[in-house]
């Protein structure tokens, strides 16, 4: 869940404590707009779990823009995803043989130990779908695919993107979703996040990371192209009317629509595209004093598995606390806790950033895979 840039890792800093962890934070070990990605990303899927969301977006209706975050934040999640393997992974370069499979096999781990983790916040009954375990399956998908250049990667993640939508309604509507081991069956996969298709954002992401996102004229290909793509998805919606009442009445409205967490194949195009554009005009902004600026959420992507896990298990105590039950969603949201939960993990994160350094689950799953999997101490 985190990650260093293709660049070789500096000397340790031997100037004292803060400065260390400073340099973990802001220097050239570190990419500032991925990490500024994806603090945006844990924001947005803090405001899809706790605010109302009861409209569409709509461009020229401002009370309806906090609606962007619906399915588009965890879509940008999971394109992330594909950028931290890439640069777990060597980066532009892809690693040679040796490295490379010390590598797999330590996101390997960190992917089995993402998965046991999401089952256990599943277990607290906190009412929303957790996206861990589809992330840990996302991840072992990706694994044969980290020796590809950006010019194989880039194509195929076009390929899924525009294919497995087809294949992806007729595996919604199997029957085995509406028994009783289908229900467990879809929070143990992380079926709301259906990895058979959200595999294209992961390949996508990787294929940026081998593009070299830290390079000028893949950011701004980034902002360029995936603005061109959100236009065409949403735009092609917007034309042709998609709604929710035609998603059940037949196979071709079940494709055709932008709905937020569809899968629909406008989905797909349009909120990839949109993930593309933050993750392009996040890289540009960390070009220029706005990287100051924006600190405290680059904090927060920088330990996102943290900042994640701590919301949900915070709302669980709460809830247990004040509520009936954890479940209750209505009741949870009526607390107002947007602000106070979006506001505390900014200051905690951005102090812990600061003065301990990597985020303790992040620490955590790094030191887990390193001792299962031993290898090149530099790595």
């Amino acid at each position: 869940m985190s990650e260093r840039s293709e660049t070789k890792r500096p000397e340790p800093r031997t100037d004292g404590w803060l400065a260390t962890r400073w340099e973990r934070l802001n220097g050239p070990g570190r990419i500032g707009g991925v990490d500024l990605a994806r603090g945006l990303a844990v924001l947005g899927m803090f405001a899809a779990h706790l605010l109302w969301i009861t409209q569409s977006f709509d461009w020229f209706e401002p009370a309806t823009w906090i609606a962007v975050v619906s399915g588009r934040s965890s879509i940008l999640f999971a394109t992330l995803a594909g950028v931290s393997i890439g640069l777990a992974t060597g980066g532009r370069s892809p690693f040679a043989a040796s490295a490379m499979a010390t590598a797999r096999g330590r996101l390997a781990v960190r992917a089995g130990l993402l998965w046991v983790l999401g089952i256990l916040l599943i277990a607290t009954e906190v009412p929303v779908y957790v996206i861990l375990p589809a992330y840990a399956l996302m991840f072992l998908l990706a694994l044969p695919l980290t020796s590809l250049p950006a010019r194989v990667l880039l194509p195929l993640a076009g390929a899924l993107a525009l294919l497995m939508p087809f294949v992806q309604v007729l595996l919604d509507a199997a029957p085995v979703w509406s028994t009783a081991l289908g229900s467990e069956m879809s929070l143990g996969l992380g079926w709301h996040y259906p990895f058979t298709t959200w595999i294209a954002f992961v390949v996508a992401g990787l294929g940026v990371a081998r593009a070299g996102v830290t390079a000028l004229r893949v950011q701004m290909w980034l902002v360029v192209a995936g603005s061109a793509l959100a236009v065409l998805g949403y735009g092609l919606g917007a034309a042709t009317g998609s709604d929710p009442e035609a998603e059940t009445a037949s196979y071709l409205g079940a494709l055709w629509t932008a709905r937020p967490h569809s899968t629909g194949l406008l989905e797909v195009v349009g909120s990839g595209g949109f993930a593309l554009a933050v993750l392009g005009a996040s890289l540009l902004a960390c070009r220029t004093v706005l990287v100051w600026v924006v600190l405290p959420l680059r904090a927060v992507g920088a330990m996102p598995l943290t900042a994640y896990t701590l919301q949900l298990l915070v709302w669980a105590g709460v809830a247990a606390a004040v509520l009936d039950r954890v479940g209750d969603l209505t009741g949870f949201r009526e607390l107002l806790p947007f602000w106070p939960l979006t506001i505390g993990t900014i200051l905690l994160c951005t102090a812990w950033a600061l003065l301990v350094g990597r985020g303790p689950l992040e620490t955590l799953l790094d030191r887990a895979s390193r001792f299962a999997v031993p290898g090149d101490r530099s790595r």
